[in-house]
């Protein structure tokens, strides 16, 4: 079919504004009813084992936080706890078992990870010995994006994906929700291209956004899903290779009880510093969380709406969202549909696991006003399930409890801001001198080992293997990324604190987020427009000030957070340029291993001469848009 010319008539042609795709095979989708308990789904026996993973890892947290809770006892409150002293304890102990709780999962990680037992992050070792049955679906949404550099990612993967045993059972779908300018622009490099390909690459572009990336996802379901048994879901830069892709279809193909598999996809294609930044930070201190959060979440795990693969039917009988009554931020199309649909997953009795692979990839925006941006989005969406926890009736508790942790860690900024003002305004009322209200020396180094212990951990885990410590650079590169990490992360904290603030206060308040096409390339930004962005961070930082002076409090404490919200503006702007990007990737400052489509062993795909714009395409999956 294109340009819409089905055999449906008008009504159905004008709802579709362009389209190349395979005969529909519908698959119903029924909307789900959170206020009923779905009984149509087999028992499954209590895990002891899992279980006990579960209450080691809150054990490993409380342990850390009922030490820091005795020692501020300690401290004040010997005659009787005050209101102001309450309120300060109501916030410091559950601020530091959050942090404990982190710094649990990654410890975990880390023991599993050096001690030979990875395979506990991989639940399946599926071989290639039996040919794949099944058939997959890839599904790339799209929604403005660069789409030239859309079709060289699929390029990449589809060329790699041609390497690998039963690699017909594969197709691949574009789902875009572009204007029509955009549109436009996609339809011709579509047709342009798609008959350089070897295996079938469908289009579609829908006319009605409706219900963004989920309804996305839902439209095809519905049209196409009684086709395929599988879908890999991915994102507009998303990479995998082929044999990861077949291995998880393998996976779900011997293991029916299996809903979903969610890999731990790690950054590639960064090219400012603030991306490369990242990238190191997710490839070096990644793993040892990733791992630990795999072990203890077994088959109840998480799903990021990308980079993973789902049994297709199960999600259609599963997940079909329904819109939520009332306004923004609670009401509304469910905005970060992907941990309601791993949990109604598991709420009808599919397992749902996690996995560690080496070639899943994604891409990381390239400044922090971008990762801003991107995260008011995730704010509201997590924000939103705190009503749903207790309505969806039949949840696994693991599934209410990581609803839970993801709306609580946008929650968890706020708190830390009031827990800072909280001190500075008791010392400033008279309520405590301040030396007393600051923790002790042995506190402060408790605390430092629970925030910068998983980094050093992750250095370590990866100094023990010589090619994982080649692939950072060597010891010592490693060694001064993860000293600028630290530096970097300082400033950055109290940063991220007001901003979440200022989101979470500005999604209560009614203000939603858009969701049009992520940024994902710039090359700097002006020192004047990183001054006006981030003018309340340089307020707060002055009001702080002028509290620890005005209380007697010692201001050495606060610099770091005065610091780093005073000079946000800066450290956006100097962050955000590709040249210090590049000077940092000439001197190995945050070096990573390189991905697997720029090694020799792989051959960059060929397309005909005469195709248009193949030149651009090629250079783009050369380069990795860099």
């Amino acid at each position: 079919m294109i340009n819409g010319q089905t055999d449906s008539g008008k009504e159905q042609a004008s709802a579709r504004a362009f389209e190349h795709v395979p005969a529909e095979m519908p698959l119903p989708m029924p909307e789900q009813d959170f206020s009923e308990h779905p009984r149509d789904f087999p028992h499954r026996p209590l895990n002891i084992d899992q279980w006990a993973r579960r209450m080691l890892v809150i054990l490993l947290a409380l342990l850390p936080a009922s030490m820091a809770a005795h020692e501020m006892r300690r401290s004040i409150g010997l005659d009787g706890i005050s209101l102001w002293e309450g309120v300060y304890l109501a916030l410091f102990i559950p601020l530091f078992a959050w942090i404990a709780f982190g710094f649990a999962t990654s410890l975990i990680g880390f023991l599993i990870l050096t001690m030979g037992k990875a395979s506990a992050a991989q639940p399946y070792r599926t071989s290639f010995a039996t040919p794949l049955r099944g058939r997959t679906a890839i599904l790339l949404p799209v929604c403005n994006e660069d789409f030239l550099g859309v079709m060289g990612r699929l390029s990449i993967m589809e060329r790699s994906l041609a390497q690998v045993m039963g690699n017909e059972r594969f197709e691949f779908f574009i789902l875009s929700d572009s204007n029509p300018d955009n549109g436009e622009i996609e339809r011709n490099t579509y047709l342009e291209m798609r008959k350089g390909f070897s295996r079938p690459v469908h289009y579609r572009r829908r006319a009605l956004n409706i219900g963004r990336k989920p309804g996305n996802i839902a439209e095809w379901v519905q049209r196409f899903g009684g086709g395929y048994d599988y879908m890999i879901v991915l994102d507009a830069d998303s990479v995998m290779s082929g044999q990861t892709m077949a291995r998880l279809a393998l996976d779900l193909e011997r293991h029916p009880h299996v809903g979903l598999i969610q890999t731990v996809p790690t950054i590639v294609g960064a090219s400012t510093f603030f991306a490369r930044w990242q990238q190191f930070a997710s490839r070096l201190f990644g793993p040892i969380s990733a791992a630990g959060m795999i072990w203890w979440a077994g088959s109840e795990g998480m799903f990021w709406g990308h980079n993973a693969i789902l049994r297709t039917k199960a999600f259609a009988q599963s997940c079909g969202l329904p819109e939520l009554p009332g306004r923004a931020p609670f009401g509304g199309h469910i905005m970060s549909h992907d941990m309601i649909e791993a949990a109604l997953l598991r709420r009808r009795g599919w397992d749902v696991h996690m996995v560690m692979a080496d070639d899943s990839f994604e891409e990381f925006p390239p400044s922090l006003p971008d990762l801003a941006t991107r995260d008011r989005r995730w704010c509201q969406g997590n924000i939103q399930h705190v009503p749903l926890i207790p309505k969806i009736r039949g949840l696994h508790l693991v599934s209410r409890f990581q609803l839970l942790v993801g709306a609580s860690a946008y929650c968890t900024s706020p708190l830390w801001l009031a827990l800072l003002l909280v001190v500075l305004g008791g010392a400033l009322a008279g309520v405590w001198p301040p030396s007393a209200i600051l923790p002790s020396g042995g506190l402060l180094a408790l605390t430092a080992v629970l925030l910068f212990g998983p980094k050093l951990l992750a250095m370590g885990w990866a100094m023990a293997d010589p090619a994982r410590r080649i692939g950072f650079g060597g010891a010592a590169r490693m060694s001064r990324g993860v000293m600028a990490d630290i530096a970097l992360s300082i400033l950055m904290a109290p940063v991220s604190m007001l901003t979440q603030t200022i989101n979470l206060f500005g999604i209560l308040m009614g203000r939603k987020s858009s969701w049009s096409g992520q940024v994902r390339d710039r090359d700097g930004m002006s020192i004047g427009g990183a001054v006006w962005l981030f003018k309340y961070h340089i307020m707060l930082g002055g009001l702080l000030t002028a509290l620890a002076i005005q209380g007697g409090t010692s201001v050495g404490w606060i610099i770091p957070v005065v610091a780093g919200l005073v000079l946000a503006p800066v450290l956006a702007a100097v962050t955000a340029r590709k040249g210090l990007g590049q000077k940092a990737e000439r001197s190995g400052l945050f070096q990573v291993a390189e991905p697997w489509w720029r090694t020799n062993s792989y051959r960059a795909p060929h397309y005909p001469e005469q195709a248009a714009g193949m030149a651009p395409l090629q250079q783009a999956v050369a380069n990795d848009r860099r």
